[in-house]
C-alpha cells in the first residue's frame, strides 16, 4: 500500500495527489453541510448530476475557448450539483422531511441517471460502449505540474478549502452557519438568524460542490462521462469529514489520506494479493473510530457539567 500510493515522488503526485481531489471536494460539502446540523448524505448523487452537467456543457459548447470554456463547465457541474440538492432542501424547509432519507435517494436517482445518459441521449456515435464522447481539449483542465497527471483541479480545491475557512472563521454568514449546526432552536429562538434561509444555503452550496467535484474529475481525468463514473466518493467523503473534525483545511489532509489508501489498494493486490476492498474495511475502521471517540468526548464533557 505504501509503495503504491507514496512510494516514489510521481507515484505520491500523479496517482495520490489525483484520488484526493474527488475526496477533498465531496469532503468539503459534507464538512459544510454537517456544519450547519444537515445531514448531506447525497454527495454521491450531486457529483453525478455536476459530471453530466459538465460533459452537456463540453460538447454542446465545443467551438468555445479554452479559458471560457472551463469555467462554464465547471459552472454547469456546481449548478447541476445544487440542482440536485434542491430537492431535498424544498422538501426539508417546506415540508420537514428529515434529508438523511431524501439525499440518499436522490444518489440512486442520480447514479441510474447518468446509466441512461451514457445509453441514451449522451453516448458515444459509434453507440458500442456506455460512456460519452470525449470533452474537446478546450474544456480540460491544464496540468499543474508538467510532466505528471496531477491537474488544476488540486489546486482548486485547496483554494476552495482557504476560502472556506476563513468564511466559517471570519464571516456573519459563517458565524450563522456554525450557530445552526450547534443548536437549531437557539439560533431560531434568538430571532437575529433567519435559520431556513441560512439552511437553504449550506444545502445548496454543499451541493454545488458535490456537483463541482463530478465537473474536475470529468475536465481533469476522465474527460468522459462513464456509467461507473465514481467508486463510491460521495460516501467515502463522510469518513473524510468527520476524520477531519469537519474542518476545510483538515479535509485536505484527510482527502489525501484516503486518496493515498486507494492509490495503494491496486499495488496491494497486485503485489501482495491482499483484496483492494479491505480498503474499504480501514475507511469504515476510521469511521466507527471517529464517532467512537467523539462519544467518549461528550460524555466526559458531560461528566464534567455542573
Amino acid at each position: 500500500m505504501v509503495n503504491g500510493s507514496v512510494g516514489s515522488w510521481r507515484t505520491f503526485v500523479s496517482i495520490t495527489l489525483v484520488r484526493a481531489v474527488p475526496l477533498t471536494f465531496t469532503g468539503l460539502a459534507v464538512a459544510l453541510a454537517f456544519r450547519a446540523g444537515v445531514w448531506n448524505i447525497g454527495a454521491e448523487g450531486q457529483l453525478y448530476a455536476g459530471a453530466i452537467c459538465a460533459v452537456a456543457a463540453g460538447l454542446s459548447l465545443a467551438w468555445m475557448p479554452g479559458l471560457v470554456l472551463v469555467p462554464i463547465v465547471l459552472g454547469a457541474s456546481a449548478f447541476g450539483g445544487a440542482v440536485w440538492a434542491a430537492v431535498p432542501t424544498v422538501m426539508r424547509v417546506r415540508f420537514g422531511v428529515g434529508e438523511v432519507i431524501t439525499t440518499l435517494l436522490m444518489n440512486y436517482v442520480g447514479i441510474h441517471l447518468a446509466g441512461y445518459m451514457v445509453h441514451g441521449p449522451l453516448q458515444e456515435a459509434r453507440g458500442v460502449f456506455p460512456q460519452s464522447e470525449a470533452i474537446p481539449a478546450a474544456a480540460r483542465l491544464p496540468s499543474l505540474l508538467p510532466g505528471t497527471r496531477l491537474h488544476l483541479g488540486f489546486a482548486v480545491a485547496v483554494i476552495l478549502a482557504i476560502a472556506m475557512a476563513i468564511l466559517m472563521r471570519r464571516s456573519r454568514l459563517g458565524f450563522q452557519i456554525r450557530a445552526l449546526g450547534a443548536s437549531p432552536e437557539v439560533a431560531r429562538v434568538s430571532g437575529r438568524i433567519r435559520t431556513t434561509r441560512v439552511l437553504a444555503i449550506t444545502f445548496l452550496a454543499s451541493g454545488a460542490i458535490a456537483g463541482l467535484a463530478g465537473g474536475v474529475q470529468v475536465s481533469g481525468v476522465t474527460y468522459t462521462l462513464l456509467e461507473s463514473f465514481s467508486p463510491g466518493w460521495g460516501y467515502t467523503a463522510i469518513a473524510v469529514a468527520l476524520l477531519a473534525g469537519l474542518d476545510p483545511i483538515g479535509v485536505i489532509v484527510t482527502g489525501v489520506l484516503f486518496g493515498a489508501m486507494q492509490a495503494g489498494a491496486g499495488a496491494m493486490q497486485r503485489d501482495a494479493g491482499i483484496p483492494q476492498v479491505w480498503v474499504g474495511v480501514v475507511e469504515a475502521l476510521v469511521i466507527l473510530a471517529v464517532l467512537g471517540l467523539d462519544r467518549v468526548r461528550r460524555a466526559r464533557l458531560t461528566e464534567r457539567a455542573p
